[in-house]
């Protein structure tokens, strides 16, 4: 499998696929293909796996698209403005990323659940806390909101991150939930009550646009009802 990622920040990645290769997505991903292109509707996995992919905000059901009688070609556009970006991924390479932040692979790639180690981080993480896991063995594409900022944690040095703003991270990183010191802060800061906490060794990638922060900002603005 071949591929581009084109067009930034409304980007598109277009996959060219030999005959017999396949690639997998979530329902409504694909954008455009050639005829000989092969659809097939799966849970991928079982029961299991499809209310796993629930839980993190995709569909339970994905789609994997097969070239037949020679080269295909496809193409994944992203929801949101910002970036796509490609990981490679291979046991000990896995990725954690925000929950509906995949947007399609090559077949050996494998997406479920991330759970913290901590279970505050489950009830007070926000968007922090329900996160995706891709594994296996493959190459992986992910939508990110807005401009992406990479930095490279070592062993014991942290981030301290606004929740949300978090787009991946590589699974040797540690995540946990804290809350903003002082009632004053939490209550009249304007950042919320919870911070989430990066900790090295690996690599993260922060985004400038989420989604529901976005949202937030141009509420105030929108007719209402009535």
């Amino acid at each position: 499998m071949q591929f581009s990622i084109e067009g930034e920040p409304l980007p598109v990645v277009i996959c060219t696929l030999e005959s017999g290769e396949t690639m997998i997505t979530e329902k409504g991903a694909m954008s455009w293909m050639t005829p000989n292109m092969k659809m097939e509707t799966s849970s991928n996995g079982g029961v299991g796996k499809m209310l796993g992919r629930a839980f993190t905000g995709e569909s339970m059901f994905q789609n994997k698209y097969t070239a037949q009688g020679g080269q295909g070609m496809i193409a994944f556009a992203s929801s949101f403005p910002g970036s796509i970006r490609s990981f490679e991924i291979a046991p000990g390479q896995e990725i954690v990323a925000q929950k509906s932040a995949f947007l399609a692979s090559t077949a050996g790639v494998t997406l479920s659940v991330h759970f913290q180690k901590k279970v505050g981080s489950g009830f007070f993480g926000g968007e922090g806390f329900l996160m995706q896991k891709l594994s296996g063995q493959g190459v992986a594409f992910l939508e990110f909101d807005g401009y992406v900022k990479e930095y490279e944690l070592q062993a014991g040095q942290q981030m301290v991150i606004d929740t949300g703003y978090l787009a991946a991270m590589t699974g040797s990183c540690s995540i946990d939930i804290q809350t903003v010191p002082g009632l004053m802060n939490m209550l009249f800061g304007g950042e919320g009550i919870f911070n989430t906490v990066l900790t090295g060794p690996g690599h993260i990638w922060l985004q400038t646009m989420p989604v529901p922060q976005l949202a937030g900002a141009l509420l105030p603005y929108l007719p209402s009802k009535g």
